[in-house]
């Protein structure tokens, strides 16, 4: 098992850059695929992106595709979010899981989830 915690969010305004980060307890991280998912209110969670364990293979949601680089170094238990060229609609709690299957968009393929980090995009 490992356990996931999430930071990096805030508040920025359109067109703007965060980095979030998905730190994890545990010497298991190398072993589990890492996925971002997000939420926003009154909506389902929703995929966003993932990679595999040894990051060598990542898939995005083409809501993001260009925007958003995932990455891991597993050296540090730690997964990454670049988010560049942020938009209203990018608004949303994000939450990062593990998980064995590849490929997984599902949400129910991963586990461990954080407590999630708060993006807010306005102007």
């Amino acid at each position: 098992q490992v356990g996931l915690v999430e930071s990096g969010g805030g508040l920025v305004q359109p067109g703007g850059s965060l980095r979030l980060s998905c730190a994890a307890s545990g010497r298991t991280f190398s072993a589990y695929n890492i996925a971002w998912f997000r939420q926003a209110p009154g909506k389902e969670r929703e995929f966003v992106a993932a990679i595999n364990w040894g990051g060598h293979w990542t898939t995005y949601a083409d809501s993001v595709k260009g925007r958003f680089t995932i990455s891991r170094d597993n050296a540090k238990n730690t997964g990454y979010l670049q988010m560049n060229n942020l938009k209203p609609e990018d608004t949303a709690v994000y939450y990062c899981g593990a998980g064995s299957a590849w490929p997984a968009l599902g949400s129910d393929a991963y586990h461990n989830w954080g407590q999630g980090t708060q993006v807010t995009v306005s102007s």
